[in-house]
């Protein structure tokens, strides 16, 4: 009976976990860019009471169920048209990088991105994400005229990044009356003189397997480990989507099923929980036999 009672309090334990994750799941039903999760279950130890012998099977008790795996869908959901120039959705596979505040890099699908001012560099401003956070990729050379052109370095004829993508940024911002980013990533800026030059290109990162990034909230991934190759690409080569300006990813939750999933879990709870009430009332019977 002893086993009957730690099987049910570890079908409540795993139950609660699953329900613990539709709930943020359905939480963030409207949260830009988010990747739902989901729990899988799997069994516990089993005790061989009698091993296997020719002609006999064995004779196994288990310990209920535990946790196996809390996974990421990485599902890519439509697009919430913003009519913000700014807003760019990735149309394909790929993140945005950004730079971690802590040391090294973190990856997003919300490309709700637009220019600071540098307080350290006047009249420079940083291209950064919602959170603040620097957007990495390559700067464009400006060659004075008349009239300006601009290259972009460290971005090859079949858009991949040569070199590590760095913070972007535009010098003398108020020269340009208009800036937009391209389906190709390229960011071009008209000056007053009605030039058209390339400002630079925003690097999408292709991570061979984006299972293994780990989630830090704020709609941030990490590689940390079993993420594979991390290669930087421009939007629309190489197997990275494209951009949609003008728009963000929506998150990739379906409701029905959360809701699904939420009374099939509320169930288990109670079927679990049945099991600890069934096993005390045997418990209460054994202990009202000395009477």
């Amino acid at each position: 009976m002893m086993r009957s009672l730690y099987s049910g309090v570890a079908g409540l334990r795993t139950h609660q976990t699953k329900m613990d994750v539709v709930g943020n799941n359905i939480a963030n039903v409207n949260t830009y860019a988010y990747k739902s999760q989901r729990a899988t279950f799997r069994d516990m130890y089993y005790q061989t009471i009698r091993s296997s012998s020719y002609g006999v099977n064995a004779t196994q008790l288990g310990y209920g169920a535990q946790v196996g795996s809390i996974d990421v869908l990485h599902m890519r959901a439509g697009y919430a048209p913003t009519d913000r120039p700014m807003d760019v959705y990735i149309d394909g596979e790929g993140f945005i990088t950004v730079a971690d505040p802590n040391g090294g890099e973190m990856y997003t699908r919300i490309g709700a991105l637009s220019f600071m001012p540098d307080s350290s560099s006047p009249g420079r401003f940083r291209l950064v994400d919602i959170n603040g956070n620097a957007v990495l990729g390559t700067n464009a050379t400006i060659t004075a005229g008349p009239p300006p052109t601009s290259t972009i370095p460290g971005v090859d004829a079949n858009g991949e990044f040569t070199g590590d993508p760095v913070d972007m940024y535009v010098d003398n911002f108020s020269n340009y009356t208009s800036i937009s980013i391209g389906q190709d990533g390229i960011i071009t800026g008209i000056d007053k003189d009605g030039t058209v030059l390339q400002l630079g290109a925003i690097a999408i990162a292709k991570i061979s397997n984006p299972e293994g990034l780990t989630m830090q909230g704020s709609s941030y991934f990490k590689a940390i480990n079993n993420t594979g190759d991390i290669e930087y690409h421009r939007a629309g080569k190489n197997g990275v989507g494209g951009l949609v300006p003008g728009a963000l990813e929506m998150s990739n939750v379906d409701l029905a099923k959360e809701f699904t999933d939420m009374i099939t879990t509320q169930r288990g709870y109670q079927a679990n929980s049945r099991i600890i009430s069934v096993v005390d009332e045997m418990l209460q019977e054994l202990v009202n036999l000395k009477r």
